[in-house]
């Protein structure tokens, strides 16, 4: 999977950017709808009605979007854009992921902690190792993750991995295979675009089981 979700391979429907002109999965880009009022509306689940105007889940190409009318220009009708666009999405995609995460808990798809993530680690139980984009470098490198394509997951804040797991903060997490785990993997892409400096795989490929 490529940054901001974008696959490899081309899978399910495909649309254009509107910022970049490039068509790609829908998986890698968000999708926006112009409201009743004429406001530009993001729709990060893809369900709510209207024509959608679509935009690569990446910083630049939606600061771009919003910066030169390209929502308008692809409506062909006015859309106003909310102050802090770039802001608001990033925001919701965050919650999304911090949801999704909670349910992988929930299920007992997910735990958090050192000596747990560890535990799973060598009894071979972890599909993704979430680790905080916050923590210390030294302290994300004492794990690794597994091998294979989106198998960390470096997005969240230390906070907001402690919402999703019940705690104050969290630094270690995984999640097992199957559930919902694809699909924090999707959406931790997306979320990864809009972030200006996240923990990465680099922090996955210096550690250390």
């Amino acid at each position: 999977m490529g940054r901001g979700g974008r696959r490899d391979a081309a899978e399910g429907p495909e649309r254009r950017c509107i910022a970049t002109g490039e068509v790609q999965p829908k998986a890698g880009l968000i999708r926006f709808v112009i409201g009743p009022e004429g406001e530009v509306v993001p729709d990060i689940l893809g369900r709510l009605p209207g024509r959608g105007l679509w935009v690569a889940a990446d910083r630049a190409a939606l600061e771009k979007a919003a910066a030169r009318g390209l929502f308008a220009r692809a409506a062909r009708a006015p859309a106003k854009v909310p102050e802090g666009l770039v802001a608001l999405v990033e925001a919701q995609l965050a919650r999304r992921v911090v949801e999704l995460v909670s349910l992988a808990r929930k299920s007992g798809a997910a735990v958090a902690g050192f000596e747990k993530v560890k535990e799973w680690l060598v009894a071979g139980r972890v599909a993704v190792l979430v680790q905080a984009s916050d923590g210390s470098p030294r302290e994300r490198a004492r794990l690794r993750p597994p091998d294979g394509e989106g198998a960390f997951v470096g997005c969240l804040t230390a906070g907001e991995m402690g919402l999703a797991f019940g705690r104050e903060r969290v630094i270690h997490g995984a999640l097992a295979a199957g559930g919902v785990t694809s699909r924090v993997v999707e959406e931790a892409a997306r979320l990864s675009g809009l972030r200006e400096r996240v923990g990465g795989d680099a922090a996955g490929k210096e550690a250390k089981v």
